[in-house]
Protein backbone atom coordinates (compact mmCIF):
# COMPACT_ATOMS: atom_id res chain seq x y z
CA UNK A 1 0.00 0.00 0.00
CA UNK A 2 1.36 3.39 -1.02
CA UNK A 3 1.15 6.58 1.06
CA UNK A 4 0.75 8.87 -1.97
CA UNK A 5 -3.04 8.48 -1.85
CA UNK A 6 -3.05 10.54 1.36
CA UNK A 7 -2.50 13.61 -0.83
CA UNK A 8 -5.63 12.82 -2.83
CA UNK A 9 -8.25 15.54 -2.25
CA UNK A 10 -11.06 12.99 -2.33
CA UNK A 11 -9.26 10.92 0.30
CA UNK A 12 -8.91 14.00 2.51
CA UNK A 13 -12.59 14.92 2.11
CA UNK A 14 -13.70 11.38 3.00
CA UNK A 15 -11.33 11.27 5.98
CA UNK A 16 -12.76 14.54 7.32
CA UNK A 17 -16.22 12.95 7.17
CA UNK A 18 -14.99 9.91 9.09
CA UNK A 19 -13.42 12.18 11.72
CA UNK A 20 -16.67 14.15 12.16
CA UNK A 21 -18.89 11.08 12.32
CA UNK A 22 -16.58 9.36 14.82
CA UNK A 23 -16.55 12.52 16.97
CA UNK A 24 -20.34 12.30 17.14
CA UNK A 25 -20.08 8.79 18.57
CA UNK A 26 -20.73 6.68 15.48
CA UNK A 27 -18.66 4.11 13.59
CA UNK A 28 -17.33 5.11 10.17
CA UNK A 29 -14.94 3.55 7.66
CA UNK A 30 -13.96 3.73 4.02
CA UNK A 31 -15.75 0.96 2.13
CA UNK A 32 -15.87 -0.81 -1.21
CA UNK A 33 -13.67 -0.41 -4.25
CA UNK A 34 -11.46 2.30 -2.78
CA UNK A 35 -10.18 -0.15 -0.16
CA UNK A 36 -9.41 -2.72 -2.85
CA UNK A 37 -7.56 -0.09 -4.88
CA UNK A 38 -5.58 1.12 -1.87
CA UNK A 39 -4.39 -2.42 -1.21
CA UNK A 40 -3.49 -2.87 -4.87
CA UNK A 41 -1.58 0.41 -4.93
CA UNK A 42 -3.96 1.79 -7.54
CA UNK A 43 -5.25 5.36 -7.55
CA UNK A 44 -8.82 5.23 -6.26
CA UNK A 45 -11.36 7.35 -8.15
CA UNK A 46 -13.78 7.74 -5.26
CA UNK A 47 -13.74 7.18 -1.52
CA UNK A 48 -17.04 5.94 -0.10
CA UNK A 49 -17.85 5.96 3.59
CA UNK A 50 -19.91 3.37 5.50
CA UNK A 51 -21.25 4.32 8.91
CA UNK A 52 -23.55 3.31 11.75
CA UNK A 53 -25.12 6.78 11.65
CA UNK A 54 -28.52 6.90 9.96
CA UNK A 55 -29.17 9.16 6.95
CA UNK A 56 -31.00 11.82 8.94
CA UNK A 57 -28.11 12.01 11.40
CA UNK A 58 -25.57 12.32 8.56
CA UNK A 59 -27.59 15.04 6.85
CA UNK A 60 -27.82 16.95 10.10
CA UNK A 61 -24.06 16.89 10.65
CA UNK A 62 -22.87 18.57 7.44
CA UNK A 63 -23.66 21.90 5.80
CA UNK A 64 -24.45 20.59 2.32
CA UNK A 65 -25.87 17.14 1.68
CA UNK A 66 -28.15 15.43 -0.80
CA UNK A 67 -30.35 12.44 -0.18
CA UNK A 68 -29.69 10.26 -3.21
CA UNK A 69 -31.11 7.07 -1.75
CA UNK A 70 -32.35 7.64 1.78
CA UNK A 71 -34.44 4.47 1.55
CA UNK A 72 -31.19 2.57 1.09
CA UNK A 73 -29.28 4.74 3.54
CA UNK A 74 -27.22 6.70 0.97
CA UNK A 75 -26.39 10.39 1.34
CA UNK A 76 -23.98 12.61 -0.63
CA UNK A 77 -21.89 14.90 1.57
CA UNK A 78 -20.39 17.89 -0.28
CA UNK A 79 -17.05 19.26 0.89
CA UNK A 80 -15.98 22.70 -0.43
CA UNK A 81 -12.61 23.08 -2.15
CA UNK A 82 -10.29 26.10 -2.20
CA UNK A 83 -10.93 26.75 -5.89
CA UNK A 84 -14.65 27.13 -5.28
CA UNK A 85 -15.57 23.62 -6.36
CA UNK A 86 -16.73 20.80 -4.15
CA UNK A 87 -16.17 17.10 -3.62
CA UNK A 88 -19.19 14.82 -3.27
CA UNK A 89 -18.61 11.78 -1.03
CA UNK A 90 -21.12 8.95 -0.82
CA UNK A 91 -21.94 8.07 2.79
CA UNK A 92 -24.02 4.92 3.36
CA UNK A 93 -25.50 3.57 6.55
CA UNK A 94 -24.67 -0.01 7.57
CA UNK A 95 -27.61 -2.12 6.51
CA UNK A 96 -29.05 -5.57 5.96
CA UNK A 97 -30.93 -6.07 2.70
CA UNK A 98 -34.24 -7.82 2.35
CA UNK A 99 -35.41 -9.80 -0.69
CA UNK A 100 -34.58 -8.63 -4.23
CA UNK A 101 -37.82 -9.38 -6.08
CA UNK A 102 -36.83 -7.39 -9.17
CA UNK A 103 -33.32 -8.85 -9.43
CA UNK A 104 -31.85 -5.39 -9.02
CA UNK A 105 -32.56 -3.70 -5.69
CA UNK A 106 -33.74 -4.90 -2.29
CA UNK A 107 -37.45 -4.47 -1.59
CA UNK A 108 -36.59 -3.20 1.89
CA UNK A 109 -33.54 -2.59 4.02
CA UNK A 110 -32.90 -2.62 7.74
CA UNK A 111 -30.27 -0.26 9.08
CA UNK A 112 -27.59 -1.78 11.27
CA UNK A 113 -24.84 -0.70 13.63
CA UNK A 114 -22.66 -3.72 12.83
CA UNK A 115 -20.10 -3.40 10.01
CA UNK A 116 -19.84 -7.20 9.84
CA UNK A 117 -23.50 -7.41 8.88
CA UNK A 118 -23.14 -4.62 6.32
CA UNK A 119 -20.34 -6.22 4.30
CA UNK A 120 -22.24 -9.50 3.98
CA UNK A 121 -24.68 -7.84 1.56
CA UNK A 122 -21.96 -6.65 -0.81
CA UNK A 123 -21.05 -8.36 -4.08
CA UNK A 124 -17.45 -9.63 -4.08
CA UNK A 125 -14.90 -10.25 -1.35
CA UNK A 126 -12.40 -7.86 -2.91
CA UNK A 127 -15.06 -5.13 -2.66
CA UNK A 128 -16.18 -6.10 0.83
CA UNK A 129 -13.32 -4.78 2.97
CA UNK A 130 -13.37 -1.72 5.21
CA UNK A 131 -10.56 0.73 5.92
CA UNK A 132 -10.02 2.86 9.01
CA UNK A 133 -8.19 6.04 7.90
CA UNK A 134 -7.57 6.96 11.56
CA UNK A 135 -5.75 3.73 12.45
CA UNK A 136 -2.14 3.81 13.59
CA UNK A 137 -0.85 1.46 10.86
CA UNK A 138 -1.82 0.09 7.48
CA UNK A 139 -2.22 -3.39 8.92
CA UNK A 140 -4.55 -2.21 11.67
CA UNK A 141 -6.53 -0.10 9.21
CA UNK A 142 -7.98 -3.04 7.25
CA UNK A 143 -11.18 -4.69 8.46
CA UNK A 144 -11.68 -7.85 6.46
CA UNK A 145 -14.60 -10.06 7.48
CA UNK A 146 -14.99 -11.81 4.11
CA UNK A 147 -11.53 -12.97 3.04
CA UNK A 148 -10.98 -10.16 0.57
CA UNK A 149 -7.25 -9.78 1.22
CA UNK A 150 -6.63 -13.45 0.56
CA UNK A 151 -8.57 -13.27 -2.71
CA UNK A 152 -6.57 -10.20 -3.72
CA UNK A 153 -3.39 -12.16 -3.07
CA UNK A 154 -4.64 -15.08 -5.17
CA UNK A 155 -6.06 -12.80 -7.88
CA UNK A 156 -9.60 -14.11 -7.51
CA UNK A 157 -13.03 -12.57 -7.98
CA UNK A 158 -15.33 -14.42 -5.61
CA UNK A 159 -18.78 -13.57 -4.31
CA UNK A 160 -19.42 -12.95 -0.64
CA UNK A 161 -21.41 -15.90 0.62
CA UNK A 162 -23.33 -18.16 -1.77
CA UNK A 163 -22.70 -17.09 -5.37
CA UNK A 164 -26.17 -18.04 -6.58
CA UNK A 165 -27.75 -15.86 -3.87
CA UNK A 166 -25.62 -12.82 -4.73
CA UNK A 167 -26.41 -13.09 -8.45
CA UNK A 168 -30.09 -13.77 -7.83
CA UNK A 169 -30.24 -10.56 -5.80
CA UNK A 170 -28.71 -8.45 -8.55
CA UNK A 171 -28.23 -10.02 -11.99
CA UNK A 172 -25.90 -7.21 -13.09
CA UNK A 173 -23.30 -8.63 -10.69
CA UNK A 174 -22.62 -11.34 -13.28
CA UNK A 175 -21.35 -8.69 -15.69
CA UNK A 176 -19.50 -6.88 -12.91
CA UNK A 177 -17.67 -10.11 -12.05
CA UNK A 178 -16.40 -10.28 -15.62
CA UNK A 179 -15.43 -6.62 -15.68
CA UNK A 180 -13.48 -6.75 -12.41
CA UNK A 181 -11.71 -9.97 -13.41
CA UNK A 182 -10.72 -8.54 -16.79
CA UNK A 183 -9.64 -5.13 -15.52
CA UNK A 184 -7.63 -6.49 -12.60
CA UNK A 185 -6.33 -9.46 -14.60
CA UNK A 186 -7.87 -11.82 -12.04
CA UNK A 187 -9.74 -15.09 -12.47
CA UNK A 188 -13.34 -15.73 -11.46
CA UNK A 189 -13.31 -18.51 -8.87
CA UNK A 190 -14.86 -21.88 -9.66
CA UNK A 191 -18.08 -21.59 -7.64
CA UNK A 192 -18.69 -18.04 -8.85
CA UNK A 193 -18.15 -19.10 -12.48
CA UNK A 194 -20.50 -22.05 -12.09
CA UNK A 195 -23.22 -19.79 -10.71
CA UNK A 196 -22.86 -17.35 -13.60
CA UNK A 197 -23.16 -20.16 -16.15
CA UNK A 198 -26.24 -21.49 -14.37
CA UNK A 199 -27.95 -18.09 -14.22
CA UNK A 200 -26.67 -16.60 -17.51
CA UNK A 201 -30.11 -16.65 -19.16
CA UNK A 202 -31.41 -14.34 -16.42
CA UNK A 203 -29.07 -11.52 -17.42
CA UNK A 204 -31.87 -10.35 -19.74
CA UNK A 205 -33.79 -9.22 -16.64
CA UNK A 206 -31.28 -6.38 -16.24
CA UNK A 207 -32.22 -3.11 -17.92
CA UNK A 208 -30.64 -2.57 -21.32
CA UNK A 209 -29.14 0.72 -20.15
CA UNK A 210 -27.26 -0.98 -17.31
CA UNK A 211 -26.03 -3.71 -19.66
CA UNK A 212 -24.87 -1.05 -22.14
CA UNK A 213 -22.97 0.83 -19.44
CA UNK A 214 -21.19 -2.30 -18.16
CA UNK A 215 -20.21 -3.35 -21.67
CA UNK A 216 -18.90 0.15 -22.39
CA UNK A 217 -16.76 0.01 -19.25
CA UNK A 218 -15.39 -3.37 -20.31
CA UNK A 219 -14.53 -1.94 -23.71
CA UNK A 220 -12.80 1.20 -22.41
CA UNK A 221 -10.89 0.03 -19.32
CA UNK A 222 -8.01 -1.48 -21.27
CA UNK A 223 -8.81 -5.20 -21.10
CA UNK A 224 -11.62 -5.50 -23.63
CA UNK A 225 -10.38 -8.70 -25.25
CA UNK A 226 -10.27 -10.64 -21.99
CA UNK A 227 -13.66 -9.30 -20.95
CA UNK A 228 -15.36 -10.47 -24.14
CA UNK A 229 -13.61 -13.83 -24.06
CA UNK A 230 -15.00 -14.32 -20.56
CA UNK A 231 -18.49 -13.15 -21.57
CA UNK A 232 -18.44 -15.88 -24.22
CA UNK A 233 -16.95 -18.57 -21.98
CA UNK A 234 -19.47 -17.91 -19.19
CA UNK A 235 -22.47 -17.99 -21.55
CA UNK A 236 -23.43 -14.34 -21.10
CA UNK A 237 -22.59 -12.95 -24.53
CA UNK A 238 -25.21 -14.96 -26.40
CA UNK A 239 -27.93 -13.35 -24.28
CA UNK A 240 -26.75 -9.73 -24.37
CA UNK A 241 -25.09 -9.51 -27.81
CA UNK A 242 -26.04 -12.60 -29.84
CA UNK A 243 -24.85 -10.94 -33.05
CA UNK A 244 -21.27 -11.03 -31.76
CA UNK A 245 -21.44 -14.75 -30.97
CA UNK A 246 -22.21 -15.43 -34.64
CA UNK A 247 -18.72 -14.18 -35.57
CA UNK A 248 -17.25 -17.37 -34.07
CA UNK A 249 -15.95 -19.76 -36.69
CA UNK A 250 -16.68 -17.51 -39.67
CA UNK A 251 -13.63 -18.06 -41.86
CA UNK A 252 -11.87 -15.25 -43.72
CA UNK A 253 -9.61 -15.27 -46.80
CA UNK A 254 -6.14 -16.10 -45.39
CA UNK A 255 -4.34 -13.80 -47.83
CA UNK A 256 -6.00 -10.83 -46.12
CA UNK A 257 -6.68 -12.30 -42.69
CA UNK A 258 -3.94 -14.76 -41.71
CA UNK A 259 -4.93 -14.28 -38.06
CA UNK A 260 -8.08 -16.40 -38.30
CA UNK A 261 -11.85 -16.07 -38.25
CA UNK A 262 -13.97 -12.95 -37.74
CA UNK A 263 -14.19 -13.47 -33.97
CA UNK A 264 -10.41 -13.82 -33.59
CA UNK A 265 -9.91 -10.72 -35.73
CA UNK A 266 -12.36 -8.73 -33.62
CA UNK A 267 -10.71 -9.84 -30.39
CA UNK A 268 -7.35 -8.66 -31.73
CA UNK A 269 -8.87 -5.21 -32.30
CA UNK A 270 -10.32 -5.17 -28.79
CA UNK A 271 -6.89 -6.09 -27.45
CA UNK A 272 -5.52 -2.87 -28.95
CA UNK A 273 -8.04 -0.57 -27.25
CA UNK A 274 -6.17 1.49 -24.68
CA UNK A 275 -7.59 2.46 -21.28
CA UNK A 276 -9.66 5.59 -21.72
CA UNK A 277 -10.52 4.94 -25.38
CA UNK A 278 -13.70 6.70 -26.42
CA UNK A 279 -16.89 4.66 -26.22
CA UNK A 280 -17.54 5.32 -29.91
CA UNK A 281 -14.16 3.99 -31.03
CA UNK A 282 -14.49 0.96 -28.74
CA UNK A 283 -17.95 0.05 -30.01
CA UNK A 284 -16.81 0.75 -33.57
CA UNK A 285 -14.00 -1.78 -33.10
CA UNK A 286 -16.44 -4.35 -31.72
CA UNK A 287 -19.05 -3.88 -34.46
CA UNK A 288 -16.97 -3.01 -37.54
CA UNK A 289 -17.31 -6.53 -39.02
CA UNK A 290 -20.64 -7.44 -37.42
CA UNK A 291 -22.15 -7.84 -40.91
CA UNK A 292 -19.70 -10.52 -42.06
CA UNK A 293 -21.46 -13.65 -40.74
CA UNK A 294 -24.65 -12.75 -42.62
CA UNK A 295 -22.79 -12.10 -45.88
CA UNK A 296 -20.27 -14.97 -45.82
CA UNK A 297 -19.82 -16.62 -49.22
CA UNK A 298 -17.42 -19.57 -49.58
CA UNK A 299 -15.14 -19.91 -52.62
CA UNK A 300 -16.87 -21.13 -55.76
CA UNK A 301 -15.25 -24.48 -56.61
CA UNK A 302 -16.05 -23.86 -60.29
CA UNK A 303 -13.94 -20.69 -60.30
CA UNK A 304 -10.21 -21.39 -59.90
CA UNK A 305 -8.61 -18.91 -57.53
CA UNK A 306 -11.94 -17.74 -56.07
CA UNK A 307 -11.88 -16.80 -52.41
CA UNK A 308 -14.14 -16.26 -49.43
CA UNK A 309 -16.16 -13.07 -49.88
CA UNK A 310 -18.37 -10.86 -47.74
CA UNK A 311 -20.15 -8.85 -50.40
CA UNK A 312 -22.21 -6.05 -48.87
CA UNK A 313 -21.00 -6.71 -45.34
CA UNK A 314 -20.57 -2.99 -44.65
CA UNK A 315 -24.15 -2.14 -45.60
CA UNK A 316 -25.49 -5.10 -43.62
CA UNK A 317 -23.19 -4.18 -40.73
CA UNK A 318 -24.50 -0.62 -40.66
CA UNK A 319 -28.08 -1.85 -40.35
CA UNK A 320 -27.13 -4.35 -37.66
CA UNK A 321 -25.15 -1.74 -35.73
CA UNK A 322 -28.12 0.63 -35.82
CA UNK A 323 -30.35 -2.15 -34.48
CA UNK A 324 -27.92 -3.09 -31.69
CA UNK A 325 -27.27 0.50 -30.62
CA UNK A 326 -30.98 1.27 -30.65
CA UNK A 327 -31.70 -1.80 -28.56
CA UNK A 328 -29.08 -0.73 -26.01
CA UNK A 329 -30.50 2.80 -25.85
CA UNK A 330 -27.46 4.67 -27.14
CA UNK A 331 -27.95 8.39 -27.73
CA UNK A 332 -28.40 9.68 -31.27
CA UNK A 333 -24.99 11.37 -31.13
CA UNK A 334 -23.19 8.20 -30.00
CA UNK A 335 -25.05 6.09 -32.54
CA UNK A 336 -24.16 8.45 -35.38
CA UNK A 337 -20.41 8.24 -34.73
CA UNK A 338 -20.32 4.46 -34.12
CA UNK A 339 -22.34 3.79 -37.27
CA UNK A 340 -20.05 6.16 -39.22
CA UNK A 341 -17.05 4.10 -38.09
CA UNK A 342 -18.69 0.90 -39.29
CA UNK A 343 -19.85 2.53 -42.55
CA UNK A 344 -16.49 3.99 -43.51
CA UNK A 345 -13.97 1.44 -42.29
CA UNK A 346 -13.54 -0.16 -45.73
CA UNK A 347 -13.14 3.15 -47.59
CA UNK A 348 -9.45 3.27 -46.72
CA UNK A 349 -8.95 0.55 -49.34
CA UNK A 350 -9.82 3.07 -52.07
CA UNK A 351 -7.96 6.04 -50.64
CA UNK A 352 -5.11 6.03 -53.19
CA UNK A 353 -7.60 6.09 -56.08
CA UNK A 354 -9.90 8.78 -54.67
CA UNK A 355 -10.38 12.05 -56.51
CA UNK A 356 -9.02 14.98 -54.55
CA UNK A 357 -12.53 16.18 -53.73
CA UNK A 358 -13.58 12.72 -52.52
CA UNK A 359 -10.44 12.40 -50.40
CA UNK A 360 -10.99 15.77 -48.76
CA UNK A 361 -14.62 14.92 -47.99
CA UNK A 362 -13.42 11.65 -46.45
CA UNK A 363 -10.70 13.27 -44.35
CA UNK A 364 -13.11 15.85 -42.97
CA UNK A 365 -15.51 13.29 -41.52
CA UNK A 366 -16.33 14.23 -37.91
CA UNK A 367 -13.72 12.83 -35.50
CA UNK A 368 -11.63 11.45 -38.35
CA UNK A 369 -8.90 10.62 -35.83
CA UNK A 370 -11.18 7.79 -34.63
CA UNK A 371 -11.56 6.50 -38.20
CA UNK A 372 -7.77 6.50 -38.45
CA UNK A 373 -7.42 4.69 -35.12
CA UNK A 374 -9.93 2.03 -36.16
CA UNK A 375 -8.14 1.50 -39.49
CA UNK A 376 -4.80 1.11 -37.70
CA UNK A 377 -6.26 -1.51 -35.37
CA UNK A 378 -7.95 -3.24 -38.32
CA UNK A 379 -4.67 -3.49 -40.25
CA UNK A 380 -2.57 -4.50 -37.27
CA UNK A 381 -5.09 -7.23 -36.44
CA UNK A 382 -4.85 -8.68 -39.95
CA UNK A 383 -2.16 -8.34 -42.64
CA UNK A 384 -0.15 -5.63 -40.83
CA UNK A 385 0.26 -3.45 -43.96
CA UNK A 386 0.05 0.20 -42.87
CA UNK A 387 0.67 1.83 -46.26
CA UNK A 388 -2.86 3.20 -46.59
CA UNK A 389 -2.95 4.23 -42.94
CA UNK A 390 0.29 6.19 -43.27
CA UNK A 391 -0.96 7.94 -46.41
CA UNK A 392 -4.27 8.93 -44.77
CA UNK A 393 -2.57 10.04 -41.57
CA UNK A 394 -0.05 12.19 -43.44
CA UNK A 395 -2.71 13.89 -45.57
CA UNK A 396 -5.01 14.39 -42.58
CA UNK A 397 -2.32 15.98 -40.41
CA UNK A 398 -0.89 18.10 -43.22
CA UNK A 399 -4.06 19.56 -44.70
CA UNK A 400 -5.08 22.97 -43.26
CA UNK A 401 -8.72 23.43 -42.23
CA UNK A 402 -9.38 25.99 -44.96
CA UNK A 403 -8.22 23.48 -47.58
CA UNK A 404 -10.30 20.62 -46.18
CA UNK A 405 -13.43 22.68 -45.62
CA UNK A 406 -13.09 25.98 -47.52
CA UNK A 407 -15.73 28.66 -47.64
CA UNK A 408 -18.11 27.61 -50.40
CA UNK A 409 -17.83 29.53 -53.65
CA UNK A 410 -21.39 28.62 -54.64
CA UNK A 411 -24.32 28.63 -52.22
CA UNK A 412 -28.04 28.16 -52.61
CA UNK A 413 -28.46 31.92 -52.72
CA UNK A 414 -25.98 32.12 -55.58
CA UNK A 415 -28.02 29.56 -57.55
CA UNK A 416 -31.22 31.52 -56.97
CA UNK A 417 -29.52 34.78 -57.88
CA UNK A 418 -28.33 33.14 -61.11
CA UNK A 419 -31.95 32.32 -61.97
CA UNK A 420 -32.29 28.71 -60.83
CA UNK A 421 -35.53 27.86 -59.06
CA UNK A 422 -35.16 25.89 -55.76
CA UNK A 423 -35.57 22.17 -56.37
CA UNK A 424 -34.27 18.79 -55.16
CA UNK A 425 -31.51 19.22 -57.77
CA UNK A 426 -29.97 22.01 -55.68
CA UNK A 427 -28.09 19.52 -53.51
CA UNK A 428 -26.46 17.88 -56.54
CA UNK A 429 -25.66 21.26 -58.06
CA UNK A 430 -23.99 22.49 -54.87
CA UNK A 431 -22.00 19.25 -54.51
CA UNK A 432 -20.78 19.51 -58.11
CA UNK A 433 -19.64 23.09 -57.56
CA UNK A 434 -17.93 22.15 -54.28
CA UNK A 435 -16.21 19.16 -55.91
CA UNK A 436 -14.75 21.42 -58.55
CA UNK A 437 -13.62 23.81 -55.82
CA UNK A 438 -11.99 21.01 -53.79
CA UNK A 439 -10.26 19.73 -56.90
CA UNK A 440 -8.82 23.20 -57.43
CA UNK A 441 -10.55 23.53 -60.83
CA UNK A 442 -12.43 26.71 -59.90
CA UNK A 443 -11.53 29.60 -57.61
CA UNK A 444 -14.47 31.99 -58.06
CA UNK A 445 -18.25 31.93 -57.74
CA UNK A 446 -18.54 32.50 -61.48
CA UNK A 447 -16.35 29.49 -62.12
CA UNK A 448 -18.51 27.36 -59.82
CA UNK A 449 -21.69 28.50 -61.56
CA UNK A 450 -20.12 27.64 -64.88
CA UNK A 451 -19.67 24.06 -63.66
CA UNK A 452 -23.37 23.94 -62.74
CA UNK A 453 -24.43 25.36 -66.11
CA UNK A 454 -22.24 22.86 -67.93
CA UNK A 455 -24.08 19.96 -66.26
CA UNK A 456 -27.62 21.28 -65.84
CA UNK A 457 -27.83 23.96 -68.51
CA UNK A 458 -28.93 27.56 -68.26
CA UNK A 459 -31.52 28.40 -65.56
CA UNK A 460 -34.39 28.36 -68.04
CA UNK A 461 -33.41 24.85 -69.17
CA UNK A 462 -32.72 23.33 -65.72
Amino acid sequence: MKDSWKDNSRYKAAREIVVAVRAAGYKAYFAGGCVRDLLLGVEAKDFDVATSATPDVVMGMFAKTYSVGAHFGVVLVCTPEKDGGEIATEVATFRHDGAYSDGRRPDAVRFSTDPREDVQRRDFTINGMLFDPLADSHEAAILDFVGGREDLTHHLVRTIGVAKDRFTEDKLRMLRAVRFAARLEFEVDVQTSAAIKALATEITQVSLERIRDELTLMLTEGHARRAFEMLYELGLLQHILPEAVKMHGVEQPPQFHPEGDVWVHTLLLLEKLKPGASAALAWGALLHDIGKPATFRPPDPKKPGDRIRFDGHVEVGVRMAETILGRLRFSNEETEQIVALVKNHMRFGDILQMKESTLKRFLRLPKFDEHLALHWMDCMSAHGDLKLYEFAKERYEAAPVEEMRPKLLVTGRDLIAAGYRPSPQFKEMLEAAEDAQLEGLVTTTEGGLAVVKAQWGEPRDA
